[in-house]
């Protein structure tokens, strides 16, 4: 944790994935004050008719950003995160910033565990750049 689940009706090549997944990672580290080895990004490119956003008229294609977080950020900070995300989809890959929609689960520390780091993530306190 975190993990950043973008699902998006387009297709992207695998330099464009590694680009938007560093990009995303980097925002999320510096916003969220966090260091990027704890980040997980994971692109599905459903492709065309893979991601609707309904309304009162017919669905329009769309995007879905989920975030798995631990808990404890203030919602200002995750909406400083939400808008700096919304940048990085539209600069990297050309999403409609409309068409992104973010969405958040948050987590206690101990419900991600990250081997690589030696185990169970510790609730967040602050600063842990």
């Amino acid at each position: 944790m975190p993990s950043l689940q973008l699902d998006t009706p387009d297709n992207y090549a695998v330099a464009t994935k590694r680009a938007l997944a560093k990009r995303l990672g980097e925002v999320y580290a510096r916003v969220m004050q966090t260091p990027p080895e704890t980040i997980t990004v994971v692109i599905r490119d459903l492709g065309a008719g893979g991601v609707w956003r309904c309304g009162y008229g017919d669905p329009r294609p769309s995007a879905l950003l989920m975030c798995d977080i631990r808990r404890g950020r203030p919602a200002e900070m995750r909406l400083e995160l939400c808008k700096a995300l919304i940048a990085a989809c539209a600069e990297v890959v050309g999403l409609d910033p409309d068409r992104i929609k973010i969405e958040f689960t948050q987590h206690a520390g101990d419900e991600m565990y990250h081997p690589h780091l030696g185990g169970f993530n510790r609730e967040w306190e602050g600063d842990e750049r």
